[in-house]
């Protein structure tokens, strides 16, 4: 089950696509965001899920929610996955497993993101989430939503 809304998103810090250490609290303070989690760069759900999000980033950016995708993928391939499909959003690495853990985002026994998705609001509580391994697409098409609401 994913972190119940309402609560307050686990503080982290993570290296980015950008070359960048990103910290939630520090970084993103004062600012909504979307996070999404998921299994592994370059699997066909994964691919589906990171486009969509590309093909919807402009309503994203639009209402100034910034997205982030997470996995325990390295920063070398995220990058080769970010290009390849030219996503116009930061990919986050978690190779420890550590943040996806604190999300609820962790397969226990195989140690694999879940697929789940976050709406952060500007405190960084939970307002909004979508957990579902096999509805790529519905993830976007929830956060939208539930950010038009």
């Amino acid at each position: 089950m994913a972190l119940a809304l309402g609560t307050q998103a686990p503080d982290f810090t993570l290296p980015s696509t950008s070359e960048k250490i990103i910290k939630l609290s520090k970084d993103l303070k004062g600012k909504s965001l979307i996070l999404f989690f998921y299994p592994k760069d370059f699997t066909r759900g994964c691919t589906a899920e990171a486009c969509e999000f590309r093909d919807q980033f402009a309503e994203f950016r639009d209402l100034q929610i910034p997205v982030f995708g997470i996995s325990r993928d390295d920063i070398p391939t995220h990058e080769k996955f970010k290009k390849a499909y030219k996503l116009p959003f930061e990919l986050l690495s978690d190779e420890s497993g550590k943040v996806c853990k604190a999300y609820d985002a962790l397969i226990p026994l195989i140690k694999m993101p879940k697929r789940v998705t976050y709406l952060l609001d500007s405190d960084h509580k939970i307002v909004g989430v979508y957990e579902g391994l096999f509805e790529n697409k519905s993830h976007v098409e929830a956060m939208l939503r539930k950010l038009k609401k």
